[in-house]
């Protein structure tokens, strides 16, 4: 299960509907082990395509060493799909190489990069298998929020 601030979760859905009709991408650093998100590091897509993302090397290279620097690494590694479903594409298995990481899908087709709800999905994707997994959105970290109900996102509106 993926467990994920609000405030993460409103911002990937921005910056999704602020790159449509390129689809977005970006990471979310958290100290190492823990499995929690907690840096937001939204990235350029290098391919400026509305169905490919890549990030540019030299901005992955910057981005790992600061996450060494800071004892983190990609908790989430999320993107936007602009026409389909947030699932997996056959190119993002081949790409998914942080096998710890949770991929994070949102789709803004259908009208979704203008407004209204986004379908917002996580998976853990390894050895090329993929394994869709729940979303926990929650306000803060705390003890409660490992334990809470899983909840839907809130994703209504312009954000």
């Amino acid at each position: 299960m993926l467990t994920i601030l609000r405030e993460h979760v409103e911002a990937i859905v921005a910056h999704a509907r602020r790159d449509h009709p390129d689809e977005a991408c970006g990471v979310i650093a958290g100290p190492i082990g823990s499995d929690r998100p907690e840096r937001l590091i939204p990235m350029l897509n290098a391919a400026m395509s509305p169905t490919f993302y890549e990030f540019d090397s030299g901005d992955l290279l910057r981005l790992y060493r600061d996450m060494d620097d800071r004892d983190e690494e990609p908790v989430v590694i999320y993107h936007s799909h602009t026409a389909t479903e947030a699932y997996p594409s056959r190119t993002d298995l081949n790409l998914a190489s942080e096998p710890g990481a949770h991929y994070v899908l949102v789709s803004t087709r259908d009208g979704a990069h203008e407004s209204g709800p986004v379908d917002f999905r996580s998976y853990r994707i390894t050895d090329g298998e993929i394994s869709e997994e729940e979303v926990r959105v929650v306000d803060r970290y705390t003890e409660e929020s490992t334990t809470a109900d899983p909840a839907v996102p809130e994703t209504e509106g312009d954000n």
